[in-house]
């Protein structure tokens, strides 16, 4: 096996002489655990750790490794490793996990992995599908610079017209994306989708629990690797399988790497991956009678205008207002959420001003 294999080529080899780590080994990060991370090359695989002065210096989790970032490293005794430097990355899959957690405290972007090539977001056909959710996913992956593919999985639960029609409902939202539908029951599609998988490329498998990320995962590799369980009987729903974000490299070449599923896809920084993503919507938004206009109540509104004459689908137009408020939300600053809401108060306060004056007791 050659770094190659791994994924590594000329972008990161340029990065480690132009960083001076010619004299550091090279590795590349295929799982985190709390204590450490897993790396692998050529010479084998170590259990490697960053530095105290990394910690130190690490502004937030962006600037520690993820799975699937190379890094420089020293070899420091058998199956041991110490981290030095992460090579810059390519590409980069993060997610907003909301403004806070259970506990009150605030939450940061969290990193799901670095240097991906294909993003395939795995869809069931059963009940928890869901159209808005795929493009959410894809809004994601463009705004990392990631291509996007849809593995739509379970197929053995549909016969082959309502299957059409899922694959054409995702095709006219999704222009020109890859769909592959694909059974473990059965294993169809399963060929098609070892094939679409190319040497020393990267693919991230994205879904909802019990999706069946781990299940066509375990099919590529041909043996029962990664743990799966059972389908909730009340909910119908998918456990929490894979708890941690782990790569994995197949026989014939190519390299996955299995991610907790998720049902909430919180947007972080995915401001340009939206606009590229609904291409056709900011297209149309340069013929807006207003520079700012919110593409909601505006007069001289192109995209409203292309709404109504059905030019425009109206899901898909719901999902980019969704996703534009969100990105909106998440890029302003505490101070500016907190104006937002002050400014919301007072509009409240002198709403019902007028509507107590207007006579309303109730007000």
């Amino acid at each position: 096996m050659q770094n190659e294999d791994l994924g590594y080529d000329a972008f990161f080899e340029t990065s480690r002489v132009k960083l001076g780590l010619v004299d550091f080994a090279v590795a590349r990060v295929t799982a985190q655990h709390k204590g450490g991370y897993k790396v692998k090359n050529v010479s084998g695989e170590y259990l490697a750790k960053v530095t105290g002065k990394q910690m130190f210096e690490a502004v937030s989790k962006e600037d520690l490794p993820a799975v699937g970032d190379w890094v420089a490293l020293d070899e420091v005794g058998q199956d041991q490793a110490m981290i030095r430097k992460i090579l810059p990355r390519k590409t980069l899959l993060k997610r907003k996990t909301g403004d806070k957690n259970r506990t009150g405290e605030k939450r940061e972007t969290q990193i799901i992995a670095a240097n991906i090539d294909v993003a395939l977001v795995i869809e069931s056909v059963s009940r928890d599908y869901n159209l808005n959710r795929i493009e959410r996913y894809f809004a994601l992956a463009n705004s990392g610079g990631i291509q996007g593919a849809v593995v739509l999985n379970k197929i053995d639960l549909l016969s082959r017209e309502e299957l059409e029609l899922k694959i054409n409902e995702i095709k006219n939202r999704l222009k020109d994306v890859k769909v592959i539908a694909t059974s473990t029951l059965t294993d169809e599609g399963l060929a098609e989708l070892k094939k679409f998988i190319t040497i020393g490329q990267t693919y991230c498998f994205l879904g909802s629990s019990g999706v069946g990320k781990s299940s066509l995962i375990n099919r590529l590799l041909g043996e029962d690797i990664v743990r799966i369980e059972g389908i909730g009987v009340r909910s119908g729903r998918g456990k929490h399988t894979t708890t941690a974000r782990e790569m994995y490299f197949l026989s014939q070449g190519g390299i996955v790497i299995d991610n907790p599923g998720v049902r909430e896809v919180g947007m972080a920084d995915a401001n340009a991956g939206v606009d590229n993503l609904f291409d056709e919507i900011t297209s149309l938004a340069q013929n807006c009678k207003f520079i700012d206009c919110t593409h909601l109540h505006e007069p001289g509104c192109a995209v409203l205008l292309a709404l109504d004459s059905g030019q425009l689908d109206e899901g898909r137009y719901a999902n980019y207002i969704s996703l534009k408020k969100e990105t909106e939300h998440y890029g302003m600053t505490g101070l500016e959420k907190k104006e937002k809401n002050r400014q919301f108060g007072k509009f409240l306060k002198s709403a019902k001003k007028d509507l107590k004056d207007a006579g309303y007791k109730d007000y």
